[in-house]
């Protein structure tokens, strides 16, 4: 399937410098380009390849300065990477359109009471509990189990071996990958003469819409109420949200990050792989944290950014790093001063 650059230009309201005729079927790295690709230029690091590069079409920030002849056509946008995002969309759109899936297939079980939408899949060995409800336009893939009054939404995606536990509700245009886990019960024990026993764990989970989980992750049910994971939550792999965690709007969490009970995350935050976070705290609207911090107090300070464990203000944390680098040196110097200043005493003794 070809596409040409007025083609392009369209779909991300972009200007042709170049030939608008330029037919690309394919898409590359700028450094990797070659004939009949299209590429982009977002990152000031890769500017030299958009001089040496064989891609056909590159998309480029309307910022940028060319000094030399190209040999691309250029769509110019305000930002090329949100442009790129956009047409790999559309390019998914049409792969999907081309082996869309609907039914379903055999050796399922679906319970009487579940009541399915129009327009669904359900793959092989995909076993839908009582009273299950399954939107207009989702897909659930083989070896999936949906609990006992599960509620998924319109368009929902679940990938094979996912597994969503009972009470717990999948908004609309969801994304499950493969081995998600929904709902499991929380971590809560009491203990009493020596002994942890279990908590019951009474609650659900809920996401609303637009949220993607990555393949393996896991998010607790509540003890009591919701664990909550709120409109356009993107989550990587390998991630365990704890009981009665929410995570506000358009947060993003790396992999293997860890978010212990009853913790409130607010809006827009973007917290690194591997961080860990204490629980019942709340960390506020836009706060970043850095790849292995780890955060044991209340982040109260809107957009502010955090590293280290324990976890402080970014900018301190680093220089604090730096002195920590400079230890042995600054110990030697200040060995050297304190014998000097020993020295000028016992001259000053005589």
């Amino acid at each position: 399937m070809q596409f040409t650059a007025a083609q392009i230009a369209a779909l991300v309201n972009g200007t042709i410098v170049g030939d608008q005729h330029t037919a690309v079927h394919n898409f590359s790295k700028i450094e990797e380009g070659q004939k009949g690709d299209l590429c982009f230029l977002a990152n000031p690091k890769y500017e030299s390849f958009i001089y040496t590069t064989k891609a056909s079409i590159a998309l480029v920030n309307a910022s940028l300065q060319i000094t030399q002849v190209v040999h691309p056509t250029l769509i110019v946008v305000e930002d090329a990477y949100a442009a790129f995002a956009i047409l790999l969309g559309h390019y998914e759109t049409f792969l999907k359109q081309g082996r869309a899936r609907l039914g379903i297939e055999e050796s399922c079980h679906i319970a009487e009471s579940a009541h399915l939408g129009k327009k669904i899949y359900i793959g092989a060995h995909a076993y839908i509990s009582s009273k299950v409800n399954i939107g207009e336009g989702s897909k659930i893939y083989p070896n999936v189990y949906l609990g006992d009054n599960v509620q998924v939404g319109k368009n929902v995606l679940i990938m094979p071996n996912v597994v969503v536990y009972h009470d717990c509700v999948i908004g609309d245009n969801c994304i499950l990958h493969a081995g998600v886990v929904i709902g499991s019960d929380g971590f809560g024990f009491a203990r009493s003469s020596g002994v942890y026993n279990k908590i019951p764990q009474i609650g659900n989970v809920v996401l609303e819409a637009d949220v993607e989980i990555g393949a393996n992750t896991t998010i607790d049910r509540a003890t009591m109420g919701s664990t909550v994971i709120k409109s356009g939550v993107k989550l990587d792999n390998l991630i365990q949200i704890a009981h009665n965690v929410e995570v506000g709007n358009n947060t993003v969490i790396a992999a293997q990050a860890g978010v212990s009970g009853s913790t409130k995350i607010g809006a827009g935050a973007m917290i690194g792989g591997q961080a860990g976070i204490v629980g019942h705290i709340k960390i506020a609207d836009g706060v970043m944290i850095n790849a292995q911090s780890g955060v044991s107090k209340a982040i109260e300070q809107s957009n502010s950014a955090w590293t280290g464990s324990p976890a402080g203000d970014y900018k301190q944390t680093l220089k604090s790093q730096a002195i920590f680098k400079n230890l042995p040196k600054l110990q030697i110097q200040i060995n050297e001063m304190q014998k000097q200043i020993d020295e000028l005493k016992a001259l000053l003794n005589k």
